[in-house]
């Protein structure tokens, strides 16, 4: 019987490549599984021949060619296989012929479906991770021998610029595995590890030019699975980053489309407005709608056509197999705003009926909680409903950054969090929303708030604390600064990750005492959580926030966490009696962050910008 692990060398380099013994250049997807809920596979086949008067056949016991679709482009052929539930695994024999009477074999392989997703693999995550988002690029260099790849379009190596490549890898990130499990994490979440052949600014990972292979300067696909399998062993879930939007100008079914309307097209070049308003504005101009969908999110970056069939199978169907073949537990979905809103629904409600433990959330870089919730599922009236599970959750980063940045007002400073979790009414389950305090797009916290350590430690005890999914970005950890203007400047390499570094701040050693203490801050909290059924799982109430204290509570039917954030730059004595309604009946409490223990809890006192967090006690 075929394994899908007798298949692994072949998807090492090239899932398509041992596969096209005849004429084919690509061929995905390059192989499928039996006993999938997506049983109905459209195969695309391109070759520099003409395919559109071919016939395809086969005999295979389970297994039905369901229609053969030529389109505008003579290069491609679409095949639509069934697969029954009777089909075993093995090698389907497509006989071919070609309008010139050529005639050959095509054998596409079945395996078995992994009997352990949703119980070892493909796991989902959920309120009780901790993510840890890392650009593979930029966090560590464990194989130097893969820095340049001949024939690769950008050749460059050069660490001290910022859109050149630095050389870190996936083999960088499995060395290091170790350490973000003694941090506290429990997922990564790594920028986009598929092929980018740009010649410009590669390293990012946001323009695909094959959606089968994993760029080779970061490893290859078996690499990839084994990272993935490796983390599951020591606990570790793992996200992969999709964008489903739009790819790089240099991918190869851009270079050589299969038809006129794979793309969005327009006479003249169009650029998204990035303005999400008239998506859901009740008086919007369809040209608006049209051109915030439909425009190029850069003119490097094609916009797919979700909108035809083929791309859309084309995309829900890579998706599947990436989960089956590597066993990722959740799917970060770039630039959602952008893609056409009804395909997502279609898009998710396949990968969730594939595999209902997966998580699924959006980049929803929008301004407001009304218009971020209009993307995920929500209790709004509107005529359009997302099924999106979560989302990242921008407005919880953007009040929690003005807590520490902004005077304190009617509506401004330390009272903006409350204000935001106060409208989560509008959500269907705010708990599956992403809350960070920064990203590979924004000005790194630390530098946010002028690397006041004080407002640090805060913004990271409403991070670990507060209802939702926490997400750090690497290397806050150790105060890593930086202001995004532009993007490179918070996107500087990990220090420790290179063979030749002078410093190597993965090791206690290597860090400042200023630098330990921020690590075992987030250690400390972290690993706290993890042991918290109350900060992961339980409800939250929280207190207005009176004289710029915010005061709110994690709890369930047996635990009670309190939390206390000082938006003040004085000190603070706070009286607990207001607090009765989630105290009555305890007496004392543990300090998590002093980790010592609380005798008395009728009042408490802050530092400025100071914080605490108590699990209370009888």
């Amino acid at each position: 019987m075929l394994t899908l692990s007798s298949a692994i060398a072949v998807a090492g380099t090239h899932p398509a490549i041992a596969q096209t013994q005849q004429i084919f250049d690509h061929v995905c997807p390059s192989f499928w599984w039996t006993g999938m809920k997506w049983s109905r596979v459209q195969i695309l086949f391109h070759a520099q021949e003409n395919l559109q008067q071919a016939n395809v056949q086969t005999r295979y016991p389970g297994v039905k060619i369901i229609q053969v679709h030529p389109v505008e482009n003579p290069h491609y052929l679409f095949v639509d296989l069934q697969i029954e539930p009777t089909a075993k695994p093995g090698n389907i024999p497509l006989q071919f012929t070609l309008d010139d009477h050529r005639s050959f074999v095509y054998h596409y392989h079945l395996y078995p479906r992994n009997p352990d997703d949703g119980k070892t693999r493909a796991l989902g995550i959920n309120a009780g991770d901790f993510i840890y988002l890392l650009m593979p690029d930029r966090f560590a260099n464990g194989d130097t021998t893969n820095d340049r790849i001949t024939g690769m379009l950008d050749q460059s190596l050069q660490r001290d610029s910022l859109t050149a490549r630095h050389g870190g890898d996936l083999q960088g990130v499995i060395n290091h595995l170790d350490y973000l499990k003694n941090l506290g994490i429990t997922a990564i979440w790594m920028t986009p590890v598929l092929e980018n052949n740009e010649a410009h600014a590669s390293y990012h990972g946001y323009a695909f030019t094959d959606h089968y292979r994993v760029d080779p300067r970061l490893g290859n696909n078996e690499l990839y699975r084994k990272l993935v399998e490796k983390a599951h062993q020591m606990g570790l879930k793992v996200i992969q980053d999709i964008v489903l939007n739009h790819v790089g100008e240099q991918h190869w079914f851009v270079r050589d489309m299969p038809m006129k309307d794979w793309l969005n097209q327009w006479p003249h070049y169009t650029n998204t407005t990035y303005r999400e308003s008239p998506l859901f504005d009740p008086y919007a101009s369809k040209a608006d709608q049209k051109q915030m969908s439909d425009g190029w999110f850069t003119p490097f970056m094609p916009d797919l056509n979700q909108r035809n069939p083929y791309v859309a199978n084309y995309l829900i169907q890579n998706a599947i197999w990436w989960v089956e073949y590597a066993g990722v537990d959740a799917y970060r979905i770039d630039t959602y705003i952008y893609c056409d809103l009804d395909f997502m629904n279609h898009f998710n409600a396949a990968l969730l009926r594939e595999f209902p433990h997966l998580h699924l959330f959006g980049e929803t870089w929008v301004h407001g909680v009304l218009p971020q919730a209009y993307f995920t599922r929500n209790h709004l009236d509107i005529p359009f409903k997302s099924n999106l599970p979560g989302v990242c959750d921008f407005q919880w980063c953007f009040a929690t950054q003005n807590a520490f940045t902004q005077k304190n007002g009617w509506t401004s400073g330390i009272i903006e969090p409350y204000l935001t979790l106060a409208q989560d009414f509008v959500y269907q389950d705010p708990m599956k929303n992403v809350i960070f305090l920064d990203n590979h797009d924004m000005s790194r916290i630390y530098s946010v708030v002028g690397q006041d350590i004080r407002k640090y430690e805060s913004a990271f005890t409403l991070l670990l604390t507060s209802r939702g999914i926490p997400q750090m970005y690497y290397g806050d950890e150790i105060l890593m600064k930086g202001i995004s203007a532009p993007d490179g400047l918070v996107r500087k390499d990990f220090p420790g990750g290179w063979p030749n570094d002078t410093v190597n701040k993965f090791t206690e050693s290597g860090r400042s005492d200023t630098e330990n203490i921020a690590f075992h801050f987030i250690q400390n909290l972290a690993h706290f959580r993890q042991q918290s059924e109350a900060l992961r799982f339980g409800k939250l109430m929280q207190y207005m926030p009176q004289a710029n204290v915010y005061v709110y509570f994690r709890y369930t039917s047996h635990e009670t966490v309190m939390v206390a954030i000082n938006g003040n730059d004085d000190d603070v004595s706070v009286s607990t009696n207001r607090f009765v309604e989630r105290i009555h009946g305890y007496q004392h409490a543990y300090d998590v962050l002093n980790r010592q223990t609380i005798e008395d809890i009728s009042q408490f006192h802050l530092a400025p910008y100071g914080s605490l967090v108590w699990q209370l006690k009888p």
